[in-house]
């Protein structure tokens, strides 16, 4: 496979036995995460600094090796157009069987079962369905700007950790939204689910096992206990809505109720009880939901709040468009929410800066072309999302700066007319199916806060962007 690319002008370090770049690359991680950086130094570097070093030794045609598999950089729009729109030759990367526990659904199965599923979930993020989780959404938000307002009150101001109230936001967003008026259930499944990804995260810390996972370990057994904890609650609330929506005493208002609602209506036109998702489909799919979208949406409004902090000029600008257009108290209009015009420039300067993932991989299966590449099977594909978002060849000189204005035409314009330049939420096919959902709750909560408070940076903040 090394000469193969060798051979077409990739270049990249020579393959060590079994190994190959991830010692090294774990001590570049080791070492970037050491030290925090100053806003103006290059993000790239710290968050992702094996891809930062590759390319400045081998430059953008270049290949690295995770264990024996190489993993080619395409750094080409056009590209990753190809990459990312034909996902039958370019399939997402094979995951580890332990993450399978907590994020088994849409943005992991492949070909038909995907391509089903897809399109069962697709109505419940339909915006006429935004529209209906609107109120949802602002309950959690107005309950956070309470508990802000209390921690003001008695001095007018207050230094705390932002972080856990927008994690706290976002959970409950998702209970709210997925769960309807079994949210409190679905929080404490949520809450369960935390404790088991961090039992996940910790196994997948350490060298990978063959059926290791079997074993009855100490961390196993907690994790096993744990699914089937979340596994059984799922099933009553999943069970409580079925017979409440067929009772005619639970709307279909929630994700939950737009999901089962979706697969009914599949069924029934299909003439099939066969057709649709299993209740294991159902639960997974609710799984990925939270896991997906709660951090993700936690993430992109901290770090929303500190550049705005940094830049009191866009947060003035921000405030006053709110105030024009939604007023000094809460909206639920979700027409006047996409007026907000500022806010959507600052949201897509920020998902550039800080998006939610530094990179996404595809693997290939069978030998295929890529441009004029050919892309031995068993390669795989990476798409650097930090390195593109941050490259100045592509976004100009001030493309570590914090400038909203690049978006003030649109994504169209600022990517020129190349939209898979940018791709915070993927592209083609496989995009995120709740983009329009987080951004939606990012701008309503944003709007939320800048409606009561101002904020600046505390001088205790240290700037340490990492990946995760």
């Amino acid at each position: 496979m090394e000469k193969c690319l060798r051979k077409q002008g990739l270049q990249g370090n020579s393959y060590r036995f079994l190994f190959g770049d991830s010692k090294e690359h774990s001590e570049m991680v080791k070492n970037a995460r050491s030290k925090p950086i100053n806003f103006s130094e290059d993000v790239v570097a710290r968050a992702s600094p094996f891809i930062y070093h590759t390319v400045k030794k081998y430059g953008k045609n270049s290949f690295m090796w995770f264990g024996p598999t190489p993993r080619l950089l395409i750094t080409d729009p056009e590209l990753i157009k190809e990459v990312l729109t034909t996902i039958y030759r370019f399939k997402k990367e094979k995951q580890n069987p332990i993450a399978r526990i907590f994020s088994n659904g849409l943005g992991i199965i492949e070909g038909d079962r995907w391509a089903q599923h897809r399109k069962l979930l697709n109505p419940a993020f339909h915006l006429h369905k935004l529209k209906l989780m609107l109120p949802l959404m602002y309950i959690s938000c107005t309950e956070m700007v309470r508990e802000w307002e209390k921690l003001v009150e008695k001095n007018g101001w207050c230094e705390f950790n932002i972080v856990p109230s927008l994690q706290t936001l976002t959970s409950d967003v998702i209970s709210r939204t997925a769960f309807g008026s079994s949210y409190k259930e679905g929080s404490r499944v949520f809450e369960i689910q935390s404790q088991q990804i961090q039992l996940v995260i910790k196994c997948m810390q350490t060298a990978f096992i063959p059926c290791w996972r079997f074993l009855p370990t100490k961390n196993n057994r907690r994790m096993k206990e744990l699914n089937d904890k979340i596994q059984s609650s799922l099933k009553d609330i999943i069970d409580k809505k079925t017979k409440a929506m067929q009772a005619g005493t639970s709307s279909s208002d929630d994700l939950l109720g737009i999901l089962l609602e979706s697969i009914s209506s599949e069924q029934l036109q299909k003439g099939s009880r066969n057709v649709g998702m299993s209740l294991d489909d159902v639960i997974g799919e609710c799984k990925l939901f939270y896991f997906s979208g709660q951090e993700t949406t936690s993430n992109v409004l901290a770090w929303t709040l500190i550049l705005l902090s940094k830049h009191p000029d866009w947060q003035t600008r921000a405030r006053e468009e709110v105030l024009r257009v939604l007023g000094s108290h809460g909206t639920l209009d979700f027409d006047k929410l996409n007026q907000l015009k500022v806010m959507t420039m600052i949201l897509h300067e920020v998902l550039r800066l800080y998006p939610p993932g530094d990179i996404l991989t595809r693997m290939v299966e069978k030998e295929t072309t890529l441009g004029g590449l050919t892309i031995p099977a068993g390669a795989e594909i990476a798409l650097p999302i930090l390195l593109l978002n941050h490259d100045q060849d592509f976004w100009g000189e001030d493309a570590q700066e914090f400038n909203p204005e690049r978006f003030a035409a649109g994504v169209s314009i600022a990517t020129k007319n190349n939209l898979a330049a940018y791709f915070p939420f993927g592209y083609g096919p496989r995009i995120c199916i709740g983009q329009n959902f987080a951004m939606l709750e990012a701008k309503l909560a944003l709007a939320t806060i800048l409606q009561h408070f101002s904020f600046e940076l505390s001088p205790s903040y240290i700037h340490a962007p990492t990946a995760s």
